[in-house]
């Protein structure tokens, strides 16, 4: 019987991202999937600024757009009128008060974006399995080191399979077999209340906005236009509504029929089809995993998880974050970085992810289904500024702002846990930072992106993807003005080098035999290192200013000299978006997935390790800070 570290159910956007990260981390994996190749048409198309952010801290974003995806920048809107319909107006589809690295939506096949997750696996040496099926498992502890065994058959030739694994992953989708036989329940939030047409084809029309993302409203109903790639376009076509007096949450339609209603929407234009490569009808259905986990050796991610619209492209994205969640957790387990009750927080972050979700879908079909945006009401929403008084807005500007923040993905807070510094945390220090009180930043939320440039070569950078999805914490040290830290850097190295800090705890045990070329991991797999001057780069001297420990991790010194418009006046303006003092810095704690552990201020003394060593005292293996007796 074979063993592995985890068996993955599913090759779709979930199960695929977890199986990515973890064959690169080194873990043995086994995926299956009960479909006979990748997908070839239709399903998933959107991925939101977010979501690309992680894409190309992976290393994948080039190999994703070289696929030559649509880039989607506006939304236009478009309502009845006397003659048909009529564009009322258009926004950006993330407004310059979100701050994005990649301010559009991409719109691509999901095909493609399993082609770019399945030829970085082989990489690796991991390749699903087609058609393979799951017929059952149980976590009956006989091995101790792999505690769940799993049955599987070949969905053609009926062959079976049995293997022993140390986590199941039940990525397959809304009707998870892994679900059902854990016996957890779905919650429906609503009765299904929409059913939508989905097409995707070549169209010819003198439509001027097909190239855009759209939502018409007319007298014959409503249809949202999505533009993809290979000059094809995405048409969701309201089939039958809850308002209808007839109304059957099983009604279907034909292409044909899918075709005219469209035709009818966008009188006064017209619209022909030159090929059509994927239709389906589906009534949407909101439901949500009651547990993600009932043991934390079998979980469940993705659309086993939560259903609920495609119109808010937020599925496969929501899949990718789930995936990340649990990934980097599952790594530090079985690198003996922490402790195994971390796993219960894939549950409580993700579900609550889901539940927001959910709520915003609910919120953003009523939005457009109810009520329509005049061309005013538009203009307004794309330009109020995001430090304005909630006074001054009305409620579609402030539910607008809301949906956007959300839909780009920025708008992700996790809350407060062992991960996320907060009042209630056990790290008591006073040099913790909270948000207005010393950082702009909040614990829980992405880091925000900063344009930084790097010392040893020169380069303009984005700091926020100098340090790859690794599995590793990332330590950012702003240290402030040259002349004002030394002293600081000093002390807070010797206090790192000391053998029960947070950072010497985990040194990496072939530590001498480390190429010098090794940038983010020359000390140790759990952290890497990167310090940030507020100094010109021709005033930094990395052996001159850094101690050794800070040093070694050379291609991670930065200047903050790039002026940015977000903080026109500051004169180091990463350390001004980050909120931290320009002449005396702080240090910013990263967890492995891009969002905020914890702030603390840099200071003279230990101080700023001790407070770290609480901070990671509460969820490594090892124990941290004070003195230790050495035989």
């Amino acid at each position: 019987m074979d063993n592995y570290d985890v068996v993955i159910v599913g090759a779709g956007p979930v199960g695929l991202m977890l199986a990515t990260c973890l064959a690169r981390w080194g873990y043995k994996i086994k995926n299956i999937d009960n479909r006979p190749e990748p997908t070839k048409t239709g399903r998933a198309d959107g991925i939101q600024p977010r979501s690309m952010d992680l894409l190309r801290n992976m290393g994948l974003k080039r190999k994703l757009m070289s696929y030559v995806p649509a880039k989607v920048y506006e939304v236009a809107f478009w309502d009845p009128s006397k003659n048909g319909i009529m564009r009322t107006g258009t926004w950006a589809s993330c407004p310059k008060f979100i701050d994005a690295r990649y301010p559009f939506t991409t719109l691509i096949h999901q095909g493609h974006i399993e082609d770019m997750f399945l030829g970085d696996m082989q990489k690796y040496g991991v390749e699903v399995q087609r058609p393979w099926t799951i017929t059952g498992f149980k976590n009956d502890g006989k091995d101790k080191t792999y505690p769940v065994e799993v049955n599987l058959e070949h969905a053609k030739t009926k062959e079976k399979e049995t293997v022993r694994t140390k986590y199941l992953f039940g990525g397959e989708g809304a009707r998870s077999f892994v679900r059902e036989q854990l016996k957890i329940p779905i919650h429906h939030k609503d009765p299904i209340a929409n059913v939508w047409g989905v097409m995707d084809g070549v169209v010819r029309t003198n439509f001027p906005d097909i190239k855009m993302k759209c939502t018409i409203h007319s007298d014959a109903g409503s249809i949202m236009v999505i533009p993809r790639e290979d000059n094809m376009v995405r048409l969701y076509i309201q089939i039958a509504s809850s308002t209808d007096p007839d109304f059957n949450p099983r009604k279907t339609a034909t292409e044909q029929e899918m075709m005219d209603h469209a035709k009818k929407i966008l009188n006064p234009y017209w619209i022909e089809w030159d090929r059509v490569e994927w239709f389906s009808v589906y009534p949407i259905g909101q439901g949500i995993s009651e547990k993600y986990t009932l043991d934390e050796r079998v979980f469940i991610g993705g659309d086993a998880c939560h259903t609920h619209s495609p119109k808010a492209g937020q599925g496969m994205n929501t899949a990718f974050l789930d995936a990340a969640n649990l990934a980097w957790k599952i790594h530090h387990i079985e690198s003996g970085f922490t402790k195994r009750e971390v796993l219960s927080t894939y549950e409580s972050e993700r579900k609550l992810v889901a539940e927001e979700l959910l709520d915003f879908d609910a919120r953003y079909a009523k939005l457009f289904s109810t009520r329509l945006p005049s061309a005013g009401e538009v203009g307004a929403a794309a330009t109020t500024a995001s430090d304005a008084k909630p006074a001054d807005e009305n409620e579609f500007v402030k539910t607008f702002k809301a949906s956007c923040e959300f839909t780009s993905g920025y708008g992700v807070a996790y809350k407060e846990n062992m991960f996320n510094w907060g009042p209630q945390h056990s790290a008591k220090s006073p040099l913790f930072l909270a948000t207005d009180r010393g950082t702009k930043l909040r614990t829980g939320r992405i880091l925000v992106p900063a344009t930084v440039t790097r010392v040893v070569d020169a380069n303009v950078v984005h700091l926020e993807q100098e340090i790859p999805l690794n599995g590793s914490y990332r330590v950012y040290i702003f240290a402030g003005r040259l002349q004002k830290t030394s002293q600081t850097l000093k002390d807070f190295t010797k206090a790192l080098d000391k053998k029960s800090s947070f950072y010497s705890a985990f040194l990496r045990d072939d530590i001498d035999s480390v190429s010098y070329h090794e940038r983010h991991n020359p000390d140790s797999h759990f952290f890497t290192l990167a310090t940030i001057f507020n100094a010109k780069r021709t005033e930094i001297e990395i052996m001159e200013h850094l101690p050794k420990t800070l040093a070694r991790y050379r291609d991670h010194v930065y200047a903050d000299d790039v002026w940015d418009v977000r903080v026109p006046d500051a004169k180091a303006a990463a350390h001004a978006k980050m909120g931290l003092d320009e002449e005396n810095g702080g240090v910013v704690i990263v967890r492995p997935d891009g969002y905020v552990g914890c702030v603390v201020k840099l200071v003279e003394g230990s101080g700023t390790v001790d407070a770290l060593n609480e901070y990671f005292g509460s969820f490594v293996t090892k124990k941290l800070g004070g003195e230790q007796a050495v035989l």
